[in-house]
């Protein structure tokens, strides 16, 4: 648990510490951002193969995934992916005329070439089938919003609202909430409803809380709960912060994180997210701290 399917290939692979990996994929993520941002300035012609060449590379990815992970010969090769000799044969042939892998001491190991073509095979299928089961939430969540990455949630917990248990991914979140001592996350709206007294009571008085929200939200839980707002803000066992607008609801936990996206209309919770994955908690790390750097505190606003 805690570590997805990539993230061990390339430490098999790589012998990188944990340390080292999550500086690496904390790069990863900003070079993607930054990527988004600034465009490639290359043009379709150059950016795009061959629709054919395409999809030769996605009916090998068998083969290049197993080499991914380990060099073979060609009886392991038959054996990993219960092929034919045959079929091998024209496996091994198809990646070495490529470039994409040759013959060492009688197995068959890629090359830099193709440990990259492989792993951005391996990682394509692994996003689509994410995307897939993280369907509901990209519906829900501002379709211009770029700081979204997919992969991080592969193995996440998807809970999604419907007509017969509306209230499915509440009480997830609330379950959640329930199992850690401390929270940090943004909302669009409040993350329960203000009548939901158990909820607020655990948030103000039993859990080390900090909380972005719109500026209305953030006062309006101030007025519900005034006298366990400011014990709990003068002890600093509360942080509120504001700012404008958020694109969906992150959550925070001991052991995991969570996104949540909401009806506009009613603004209950539609779809919950969540995952154990240190490749998604340090995703979540990186939002936060970007979000709360563009947050004010609300004590600020209100001696203002």
């Amino acid at each position: 648990m805690g570590e997805s399917n990539g993230e061990s290939r390339r430490r098999v692979r790589t012998g990188v510490s944990e340390d080292e990996s999550a500086s690496i994929l904390d790069e990863l993520f900003q070079t993607r951002l930054e990527l988004r941002a600034v465009g490639d300035e290359s043009t379709e012609s150059e950016r795009r193969i061959g629709t054919d060449d395409l999809i030769d590379v996605i009916r090998h990815g068998p083969v290049l995934e197993a080499l991914f992970l380990a060099p073979l010969d060609r009886r392991d090769i038959e054996a990993e992916l219960d092929v034919s000799r045959a079929t091998s044969h024209r496996f091994v042939r198809w990646l070495t005329d490529r470039d994409l892998a040759r013959k060492v001491d009688g197995r068959f190991e890629l090359t830099g070439y193709g440990q990259a073509v492989a792993e951005e095979v391996v990682r394509f299928e692994q996003n689509l089938a994410t995307a897939h089961r993280l369907a509901p939430l990209l519906d829900s969540i501002c379709e211009n919003h770029q700081e979204f990455v997919v992969e991080p949630f592969a193995d996440a917990t998807v809970t999604v609202a419907t007509p017969d248990d509306p209230y499915r991914p509440m009480q997830r979140f609330l379950s959640l909430v329930e199992e850690s001592s401390s929270f940090r996350g943004f909302n669009t709206t409040h993350m329960v409803p203000l009548s939901l007294d158990s909820f607020h009571e655990r948030l103000l008085e039993s859990t080390d809380t900090e909380l972005i929200s719109l500026p209305d939200t953030a006062e309006r839980l101030v007025e519900a709960y005034p006298e366990r707002a400011s014990t709990a803000l003068d002890h600093g066992h509360l942080e509120l912060r504001t700012r404008e607008a958020f694109p969906y609801g992150l959550a925070i936990f001991d052991d995991r994180v969570g996104i949540g996206a909401y009806d506009e209309k009613t603004g209950a919770l539609q779809v919950f997210v969540d995952s154990d994955a240190a490749i998604a908690r340090r995703w979540a790390e990186r939002v936060f701290a970007v979000y709360r750097d563009r947050s004010e505190p609300l004590v600020d606003r209100r001696e203002g």
